[in-house]
Formats: structure tokens, C-alpha cells, sequence
């Protein structure tokens, strides 16, 4: 379910209405209308530990109602000229520049990351919006003789549903370019969530055409066996122990900063971050040397402060589950290049100090897991994946060998990486 702003979400397709907008009340949007529900929650801004303003609970009603209304409204929307789609989706994409400060300190408030990334994720979503708003409706004629034509086109699916994320979504724009109507279901991490059940109850719904799912591998088998029960169509954009292998001929001053960034920003909350690290042997020691003296010297705090790059990770579950991670590495004695087993001073949110663990056997958690871990929510047993900023370097001796261990993970592998200085 869309969840909103005190006024509707159209209103960002009038220039004139963006400062009508009020970020401390939260309604779903159904059939265009705002309902409040008898049941709401808060989260919490996991840099303060501040409660968020209060949002909605849905019901098994809520989302009955949601799916009928968007199988009203696609028929109509599918309707609309495609060149009209697009004026409208450019439209929107200028909505959303015009409170983009307003959003960002609400993504920072919600999620912990870093104000200068939700600046970025926000100019992101706008760039999404506009390049959606550009792409063309390609025909392809197969056969055109007199008496016959045929013609390949895309035609609209009907009800999408995005099981979004809290870090990073993008679903909205390319399925309201398509001709779909769209039902956004936020991530339970994200204050604007509402009820666990909503994710099974929306995959399993017959009205619903279309499932696009991002989250934990074990989650999208769920999903996807969920959703076979009425032969959906699904899309699924899945985690895993992502490896980065670097190559001797790199300029360790250059590269190890860079892999440092890769692995850690967003507080490591990116599906694509690095999770491992293989270093040739010959350097080594200068690589986790370059690259520890960047990661200590990366200022952690309050994410709304400007000079913050390590903001909090997002939920008290994801932190308690990476603080369980650094006891283990405790625990089993691996050394630390940099970083604490102990949780963060830096404030009283869940703050976690940037670790990095010097060449940890291939068999240990920080290596083997699909990062840090999962735990459960309500989807029979469903799971969504958890990230920290820690991290393993390993080192390497051939290629052979490098190669066996980074596919070695039984875990997918989302944006693997190979570092070298040329091409080939």
C-alpha cells in the first residue's frame, strides 16, 4: 500500500502545492484517497533512537480494497497515450525536485543514512524518473505484406506490485511508464512499513499481475512459490556474499580507499557492497594498511550532521545481530586491522564502529555468512538479509586458488568485482 504526506501524492505534479505538503502525518492512498487505519506504529531514527511520526497499520481489508482499486485504475491508465505517460512521469519526477530536502532529511530520519546519501538517493529517483519519462515504445513490424501485418509491441501487465527495500528503492517509475497501476509496499525496516503480513498477503493475491521483490535469496524463494499459486509474473533482485578480487597491479594508494568506500558505504546496507576482500599476498600488507587508515579515519555519527560519512545501521535487530558478529570474531581471537568488537561511542543510536578482520579463516562467520546474517518476520518463514560495516581482507597466493574461494560461498553472487590496473 502507497503510503503518503498529508496531501496526495499528485499534488506533486502541481508546482505550486509542494509547500502544502506536511512530513509528521502518514496515511495509506487508496483509489486516490487518504485512510487512516485503526492500528499505527513508529520507528525510530536509528541515529537519536528519536520516534518517527506514527504511520499506518494495514489490513487484510486495506489491501483487498488496494488491489481493486489499481485493477480499476490500470484499465484506465493503460488507456492513456504513451507520449501522455511520459509528460506525466516527467511531471512527477519535477514534483519530487521540488521537496527534495524535505525528503532527504525524512530518508535520514528513517533509515540513518548519512544526510549527503539521501541527497543522493533522492537526485537518484528524480534522474530515474526523467530517464523512465524518455524511453521510447518500440514496435517491431515482423511481417508487413498486403493482407498481413505483424507487429511486436509491450503492453501493459495490469496491477505490478514493488516489495520494496528500505535502502535504495526504485520500482515506481518504470512500472507507471509500462501501464501498470503500481501498490508500493514498503520494507518493515522503514517506519512507513505497516504490518508484516502485508508482503505474503499481496504475493499470494489473485487481482495482483505482477510481483517485483528486492531483499534476501531465501525470502525470493518464498516469494516466488508464493506468487506460482496464480502464475505471476516475478522479478526478483536478490543478496549474496559479494567477493572483490584484487590484482597485483594496482596502485594500492588509489584502490584502497576505494575498496574501503565499496564495502562500507551506507554503513554496508547496499546489496552490491562488497563483503569480502582478496588480496594478493606481494601487497598485501600495504593494501590493509591503506585501506585501515581510511576506514579509521571515517567520521561516524548523528546522520544528519554534514560531516558524517558512517551513519548508524537501521534497526535494532540488525544491530544486535551485527554486535552478535563481532562477538564471534571476539570470541574466535581473528585480528582486527581496524575497528572494535565493542559497538560504537559514537552516539546512542546503532552505532557500529567501521571493523576490518586481517585474514580470518575462510570458514569463519564474517566470511562465510550471507552478510551478517538474517532473521525472521512473518512469511511462513520468511527472512530478509541483515548488513554491517565489517568486513574480511584475505589474501591470495594464485588464481586457481582465488577463484575456488570467492565462488566458493554456496551464497549468490550480486556485484562480484575484480580490481586490476588495465583492461583484459
Amino acid at each position: 500500500m502507497d503510503l503518503c504526506c498529508r496531501n496526495r501524492l499528485y499534488c506533486l505534479l502541481d508546482p505550486n502545492s509542494h509547500a502544502k505538503l506536511n512530513f509528521t502525518e502518514f496515511f495509506n492512498v487508496i483509489d486516490g484517497k487518504l485512510k487512516t487505519t485503526k492500528e499505527t506504529s513508529q520507528g525510530v531514527n536509528p541515529s537519536t533512537l528519536e520516534k518517527n511520526p506514527p504511520v499506518p497499520v494495514s489490513t487484510r481489508e486495506d489491501v483487498d480494497r488496494a488491489v481493486q482499486a489499481a485493477k480499476k485504475a490500470s484499465e484506465a491508465w493503460a488507456e492513456v497515450p504513451y507520449k501522455e505517460r511520459q509528460a506525466l512521469e516527467a511531471k512527477f519526477a519535477d514534483g519530487i525536485d521540488l521537496i527534495n530536502e524535505d525528503l532527504a532529511v525524512l530518508l535520514t530520519k528513517e533509515q540513518g543514512k548519512p544526510l549527503q546519501l539521501a541527497h543522493v538517493e533522492i537526485g537518484m529517483a528524480i534522474q530515474f524518473l526523467q530517464g523512465y519519462s524518455q524511453l521510447p515504445d518500440p514496435e517491431e513490424v515482423i511481417d508487413d505484406r498486403p493482407g498481413r501485418r505483424v507487429v511486436t509491441r509491450y503492453v501493459p501487465l495490469g496491477v505490478a506490485v514493488g516489495n520494496v527495500p528500505w535502502n535504495s528503492a526504485a520500482k515506481i517509475g518504470p512500472a507507471l511508464i509500462a501501464g501498470n497501476a503500481f501498490i508500493l509496499k514498503s520494507s518493515r525496516c522503514s517506519s512507513t512499513s505497516g504490518n508484516d503480513d502485508m508482503g505474503p498477503w499481496l504475493t499470494a493475491h489473485p487481482g495482483v499481475d505482477k510481483i517485483s521483490f528486492t531483499g534476501s535469496t531465501a525470502t525470493g524463494k518464498k516469494v516466488l512459490k508464493s506468487a506460482a499459486g496464480n502464475l505471476k509474473r516475478v522479478t526478483l533482485e536478490l543478496g549474496g556474499n559479494d567477493p572483490a578480487i584484487v590484482c597485483s597491479d594496482v596502485d594500492v594508494k588509489d584502490v584502497a580507499p576505494k575498496l574501503a568506500m565499496a564495502a562500507l558505504a551506507n554503513s554496508a546496507q547496499l546489496c552490491i557492497a562488497i563483503k569480502r576482500i582478496f588480496v594478493p599476498e606481494s601487497i598485501y600488507d600495504d593494501v590493509l594498511e591503506t585501506l585501515a587508515s581510511t576506514v579509521k579515519s571515517l567520521p561516524v555519527g548523528d546522520s544528519l550532521e554534514s560531516t558524517t560519512v558512517m551513519g548508524p545501521v537501521q534497526n535494532h535487530l540488525q544491530f544486535d545481530r551485527v554486535k552478535s558478529l563481532l562477538a564471534d570474531i571476539q570470541s574466535h581471537g581473528l585480528k582486527l586491522a581496524a575497528g572494535s568488537t565493542s559497538p560504537s561511542d559514537a552516539g546512542k543510536g546503532y552505532f557500529i564502529t567501521p571493523t576490518v578482520v586481517d585474514n580470518p579463516p575462510d570458514a569463519s562467520r564474517i566470511v562465510v555468512e550471507e552478510p551478517f546474517g538474517m532473521f525472521l518476520f512473518r512469511f511462513s518463514d520468511m527472512t530478509i538479509t541483515l548488513l554491517g560495516p565489517v568486513f574480511p581482507i584475505l589474501k591470495w597466493k594464485d588464481e586457481d586458488e582465488v577463484l575456488r574461494r570467492a565462488n566458493g560461498n554456496p551464497m549468490p553472487r550480486f556485484g562480484p568485482q575484480t580490481w586490476r590496473s588495465q583492461r583484459g
